[in-house]
C-alpha cells in the first residue's frame, strides 16, 4: 500500500483509499469498522502523544508505576467529527476533523490500514488530504461539514 500525503489540514481532512478492484460489501464493512474504531479512540483522546508513559518506559513494563498526575496534566487531545464513508468504484473517502489529536493518530491509522490491506482487502494507495480530480467535493458538502464542525 502506497501512502501519499497531500495538502494536510487536520481540521478539514479528506482521507481517500484506492483499491485494486471494487470492494465487496464485506470488504467495505472492514474498512468502515477500522475507521469508526480509529475515530472513536480519537474522540476519547486516545491519540495523546504527551501522555505515552508506557511507550516511554520501554520493553520492561512489569510493575511499572503509572503516574495519574502526568496523565491529568497533558492537554486534551481529541478528534471532533467525521462524515459517513463513501464508496465509488475502486475509491473510498471520508472527511475528518482531527481536532487536537496528535500525529500519532495518523501513524496508527496507516499501520492498521497496511495490515488490513495485507489480510483482507487490497488497498493500492492511501491519500491523506487534498482532493481527487475525478471525484470532486462539491461546495454544498464542504459547507455541511463546516457547519457540523462548529456545532
Amino acid at each position: 500500500m502506497q501512502v501519499v500525503f497531500r495538502e494536510f489540514n487536520p481540521f478539514d481532512l479528506w482521507i481517500w483509499l484506492e483499491f485494486s478492484m471494487v470492494p465487496s460489501s464485506m470488504e467495505k464493512e472492514y474498512v468502515e469498522e477500522l475507521f469508526n474504531s480509529w475515530f472513536f479512540l480519537g474522540k476519547l483522546g486516545g491519540f495523546d502523544a504527551e501522555n505515552l508513559q508506557v511507550q516511554d518506559v520501554g520493553i520492561d513494563i512489569s510493575y511499572m508505576e503509572y503516574d495519574d498526575k502526568v496523565a491529568d496534566s497533558s492537554l486534551m487531545s481529541v478528534m471532533h467529527n467525521k462524515s459517513d464513508f463513501e464508496f465509488e468504484g475502486t475509491w473510498a473517502r471520508c472527511w475528518f476533523d482531527l481536532g487536537t489529536s496528535d500525529a500519532i493518530a495518523i501513524d496508527v491509522l496507516i499501520n492498521s490500514l497496511r495490515q488490513l490491506s495485507k489480510e483482507y482487502v487490497i488497498i493500492e494507495r492511501l491519500y491523506l488530504g487534498g482532493e481527487n480530480e475525478d471525484w470532486p467535493i462539491d461546495n454544498d458538502r464542504r459547507a455541511l461539514f463546516s457547519e457540523a464542525q462548529q456545532n
